[in-house]
């Protein structure tokens, strides 16, 4: 059933918003007008797609009509309210408003909202895997001296030949594509798992610090459909991650505030499993939340394959029922 939020209730939740988010766009605005660059923050503005423009814009999700809202009718993926839509949700009489227009929003968008609930609900169904330690980062510094630094304004922390070493002591099983594919040439053979495109959604597993950190891709992919309070969660799930991804990395984070998580010792090796398990955890419900988001885009999958059978659906089948992280 649609609700409706008077002209008052979803203003103050578009400042909410805005105010929300502004301690991350902001900083990274001043630094990007004055030509400073920060390893760790800027990363979700810079490889990730979504602009702080279009982050900072408001949208309250599928279903939910904003009444008096005739400065947001010419949205892409927004259309007026039908009168059957007011009066179900109960809009006062002769009430106007927009809401986001599934239909079209399905039309265009189809291939990518079914790749999302694939590669989502095969990640939730899944036990998360906690051995990695975060060797992606040194298989990307590996052979620095032949390869250079990829991050030249921050040196190895270790050096070139103790990166080297970390990576040659230690065996390397990343399941991400998107880290995998940046790996130095002398480190692909070094990884036990070769992740590709298209194993993509079979291999993505939730311990899977890049995986978690996705999450904010596949919530903005889905905008206007995802409501901004879920693309902010999403975010700042990215935002912790991306910390412990660069303080477990082998550069020198100190002198911008970041102590390491010394993933070459026992001790660093702990704390890392800890931050992952942790952040496993917290991405288990955002994942059921975006999976809600495409059931809601795509019902018939769910309820064509419950219909065709007489024992309950499997999680795969009803990703919003899709059981939680073990740990």
């Amino acid at each position: 059933m649609p609700k409706a939020l008077f002209r008052e209730e979803w203003l103050e939740a578009s400042q909410a918003h805005e105010q929300r988010i502004s301690g991350f766009t902001k900083p990274f605005l001043n630094r990007r007008h004055e030509g400073r660059a920060h390893p760790v923050e800027d990363f979700l503005f810079t490889y990730y797609t979504l602009s702080p423009a279009q982050f900072t814009r408001w949208h309250p999700g599928v279903g939910t009509i904003l009444l008096d809202a005739q400065d947001r009718a010419d949205w892409k993926f927004y259309r007026p309210a039908t009168k059957a839509e007011l009066q179900e949700a109960s809009a006062p009489e002769g009430a106007s408003g927009v809401v986001v227009d599934r239909e079209s929003f399905v039309t265009k968008r189809e291939t990518a909202i079914r790749f999302t609930r694939e590669l989502l609900s095969n990640t939730v169904a899944k036990t998360g895997t906690f051995d990695c330690f975060g060797l992606h980062e040194w298989a990307m510094a590996y052979k620095a001296q032949e390869n250079g630094v990829r991050h030249e304004y921050v040196g190895l922390r270790l050096g070139a030949e103790g990166t080297n070493d970390v990576v040659e002591s230690h065996k390397i099983r990343c399941s991400h594509f998107d880290a995998f594919r940046f790996f130095q040439p002398q480190a692909v053979d070094r990884n036990e798992l070769q992740p590709t495109r298209e194993t993509q959604r079979r291999m993505e597993q939730p311990g899977c610090l890049h995986a978690n950190m996705d999450l904010y891709k596949w919530a903005y992919k889905l905008l206007p459909a995802v409501d901004s309070d879920l693309l902010a969660d999403c975010f700042e799930l990215a935002w912790d991650v991306r910390r412990t991804d660069m303080e477990a990395s082998p550069y020198e984070l100190s002198e911008w505030g970041y102590e390491p998580v010394r993933i070459e010792t026992p001790a660093g090796k702990a704390e890392y499993v800890r931050r992952q398990r942790d952040f496993a955890a917290r991405s288990a419900n955002l994942r059921r939340r975006l999976l809600v988001v495409t059931e809601l885009l795509l019902p018939e999958t769910c309820s064509s394959q419950s219909a065709e059978s007489q024992s309950p659906p499997r999680p795969t089948d009803c990703p919003a029922a899709a059981p939680g992280v073990s740990q």
